[in-house]
């Protein structure tokens, strides 16, 4: 199981479901471990009732199902499934509502679906997921590329209240592939994703939306640089050694 999992880390994202499927096969006494611990790359539904996407994923799915945030359902259609309490509920559309301006303003575009559900320690646990596609053909796309995609999955674990303070447990999970061709670039193709933690007690005067939600954008930040120093700036240090830019090749001193 170690071994699967430290392979499973080091595949790209465009990858993970066949490989995913090839370990399923290859370890099925794992299987329930395997697919609560690995994060693939987010799929998307479209509810028929509210006429929106939402994203599937393992903390909406039960049996074959996936709950819709917009309507509270199913699909397909499963009578015992697993529903949040009535006040969880509202706090999820209230989630919902205002993820959805956050993702506008920082995504310019894409899909958002949050999801929450009690825990076994008289707290709560909410997953708030984004998926942007940047192809050409996606949401918010500028042209750039010929095949790109977001995935960003935020899972806070929320504990019981405690003289006005709560302990909050942020897992998160961002993974980025991309790819483009064309006359300038060629084809190049780069991809990969992290995963960070952050734990914080904080007040809860302001209600917990606005806690979840600060800590969301401060580690969202913190992954984007991550990513672009780590992807993209190795990636640009590479190719500037291997084939440095005309300015730099004038500048240097003949032999």
């Amino acid at each position: 199981m170690e071994a699967a999992m430290g392979l499973m880390r080091r595949m790209p994202p465009k990858h993970i479901d066949t490989a995913l499927s090839a370990l399923l096969s290859l370890l099925p006494h794992h299987s329930s471990d395997l697919l609560s611990q690995v994060d693939q790359p987010l799929q998307v539904l479209c509810d028929s009732e509210y006429g929106k996407d939402f994203i599937l994923c393992e903390y909406n799915r039960d049996a074959d199902s996936y709950r819709s945030p917009w309507s509270n359902v199913y699909d397909p259609p499963l009578e015992d499934g697993t529903l949040p309490s009535s006040e969880l509920r509202q706090l999820e559309i209230e989630a919902n509502d205002i993820f959805a301006v956050y993702r506008d303003q920082y995504y310019e575009g894409g899909i958002s679906s949050v999801y929450m559900w009690e825990d076994d320690n008289a707290g709560f646990v909410g997953c708030f997921l984004i998926k942007k596609d940047g192809s050409k053909t996606g949401q918010g796309r500028r042209g750039y590329l010929q095949e790109g995609a977001w995935d960003a999955i935020h899972v806070i674990e929320v504990g019981p209240e405690e003289e006005g303070t709560t302990n909050y447990r942020l897992t998160s999970t961002v993974m980025l592939s991309l790819t483009t061709d064309n006359e300038p670039s060629g084809t190049f193709s780069l991809s990969g994703s992290l995963r960070r933690q952050m734990n914080m007690r904080l007040s809860v005067e302001e209600g917990h939306l606005c806690n979840m939600g600060r800590m969301i954008e401060e580690m969202e930040g913190k992954l984007r640089n991550s990513l672009e120093q780590v992807y993209f700036g190795k990636t640009k240090e590479m190719v500037c050694t291997l084939r440095p830019p005309a300015e730099v090749v004038m500048r240097l001193p003949s032999s």
